[in-house]
């Protein structure tokens, strides 16, 4: 009683180190300096002052607050459809299975086994007279246990339950990078529409101009030379065409994959700048909860806790092993004698294996296993550095985009207003035809630049959602998208 005493004791404890989740980093801000209330505005579009909400959480659909049908059908399609959502969804649920399969070591293992053997062997006793062969006829079950007395099996189980859950994080990070990447290539499409059909009609405007020009050369009002200037200028600004819409058509295809499909039977509606509003309200996670929201942290804690576990599972494999087995069935010479009186057949036992010598392998398997926890701890520490990094810079970029679209709409409203005085001048004869060439270039210069200002704002935005770790926390929905149904065997 007292053996059985102490053996229960030990079961009830678990070699190696015991995970603790680590605390959240001891920091109130994410930057140095304080975080304005909002950002500067303007009137040109999306000018809008975006206001920071300090402690607010990001919604879980937050590519809903860009007010876009299209970009909301293209989220949400990428997340139903693409192949990798597919693959991170497959892979936890092979996680999944593994923790099961490692489960059931805690349990008995029960297996029935039936045989027949042939043989020959003229004293076998029973056997008819003169006969040299026999048959024998066996049935039974056994039982195996192996009592995990010092946690090596359940430290095991905690190191797969570990994998599982990165997986899971794994999961939830694919959709987050998903949508972020739909979202912003999105933008860029917007962008890149915008950028074409704003130099198409610069390049109409340099042609009506050329078409002037040519006339005046032939009733001899302008040289040649003044001929051959605009038409440089109308071959080399049409020019820029072909790679913007090169690189369009790419945004195109890729937008296409994302949404798990291939190039040629994508259907997607047309997303221009207009269309897109951008959030005023922009939520800011607390610094202490960040690292309960961010997959990628999440999944490097899941690993930490990985490592913690190993170290327990090559601890124990320092002390004895304890196996109970035992077995009960018949066996006779004819199959339909079995079970039948005096052919009962029964073993029980117990093995001990205690590791003696085996070359050093195990203590530095432990060993190996603590280098391995250090290094998982210090990678969830550059994780954790990364993440405020990620979202320091999201918040300043935000700041600096709101101020970098105020320049870029003055310089466009100058450059405009510039361009209409010069034609007034020119047509007064104040004015010749290469200043107003001049100012027509710059007026395209800073069009195309407020253009790429305001889809800044929107991809940097989205770019803010994805540091903050996009709201998944709270979308169990998402991560649900699996069979939890297994079977035990």
């Amino acid at each position: 009683m007292a053996a059985l005493a102490v053996a229960l004791a030990l079961a009830g404890c678990a070699a190696g180190p015991e995970f603790r989740e680590p605390p959240a980093p001891a920091v109130k801000a994410y930057r140095a300096d304080a975080l304005p209330a909002a950002t500067v505005a303007t009137q040109a579009p999306t000018g809008d002052a975006q206001r920071f909400l300090e402690g607010a959480d990001v919604p879980a659909r937050w590519w809903t607050t860009f007010s876009s049908d299209e970009l909301d059908r293209r989220v949400d399609q990428a997340l139903a459809h693409s192949p990798t959502i597919a693959a991170a969804q497959a892979a936890l649920r092979q996680a999944q299975e593994n923790t099961n399969a490692a489960r059931g070591s805690l349990f008995p293992s029960v297996d029935a086994k039936v045989g027949a053997t042939r043989g020959n062997s003229n004293g076998a006793a029973g056997a008819t007279a003169g006969a040299s062969t026999f048959s024998i006829y066996n049935a039974g079950v056994s039982v195996g246990y192996t009592l995990d007395l010092f946690g090596g099996v359940r430290r095991g189980i905690e190191a797969q339950s570990a994998l599982t859950d990165f997986q899971q994080f794994q999961l939830r990070g694919t959709y987050l990078s998903l949508a972020t990447n739909v979202a912003t290539t999105s933008f860029r499409e917007a962008s890149l529409r915008g950028q074409i059909h704003a130099i198409e009609e610069i390049v109409d405007a340099y042609q009506k101009q050329l078409g002037l020009v040519e006339a005046q050369h032939e009733i001899g009002a302008k040289s040649l030379s003044d001929v051959l200037v605009i038409r440089t200028q109308v071959a080399t600004t049409r020019a820029q065409l072909p790679a913007l819409r090169q690189a369009l058509a790419q945004t195109q295809t890729q937008l296409a994959v994302y949404l798990g499909h291939f190039p040629s039977e994508a259907e997607l509606a047309s997303v221009e700048l207009d269309a897109l509003a951008l959030p005023r309200d922009v939520p800011v996670s607390l610094p202490s909860v960040l690292v309960r929201q961010r997959p990628d942290v999440r999944a490097a804690e899941a690993q930490l806790h990985q490592a913690t576990a190993a170290v327990g599972v090559a601890t124990a494999n320092l002390f004895p092993q304890i196996t109970l087995n035992g077995s009960l069935g018949s066996q006779a010479l004819n199959a339909d004698d079995l079970f039948s009186s005096g052919t009962k057949a029964w073993s029980i036992g117990a093995n001990l294996l205690q590791p003696i010598f085996h070359g050093g392998s195990l203590r530095a398997q432990k060993r190996a296993a603590e280098a391995g926890l250090d290094k998982a701890a210090a990678d969830y520490q550059t994780t954790v550095l990364t993440a405020f990094q990620n979202v320091a810079d999201s918040l300043r970029a935000l700041e600096l985009d709101a101020e970098n679209l105020k320049a870029q709409a003055e310089a466009e409203q100058s450059a405009e207003h510039s361009l209409e005085l010069v034609r007034t001048q020119y047509k007064d004869g104040a004015a010749s035809y290469l200043q107003v060439l001049d100012a027509t270039r710059q007026y395209q210069q800073a069009r195309i630049g407020l253009i790429q200002a305001r889809a800044a704002r929107l991809s940097d935005t989205a770019a803010l959602y994805a540091a903050l770790g996009g709201g998944w926390q709270g979308d169990a929905r998402k991560v649900a998208a699996v069979n939890p149904t297994t079977e035990s065997r």
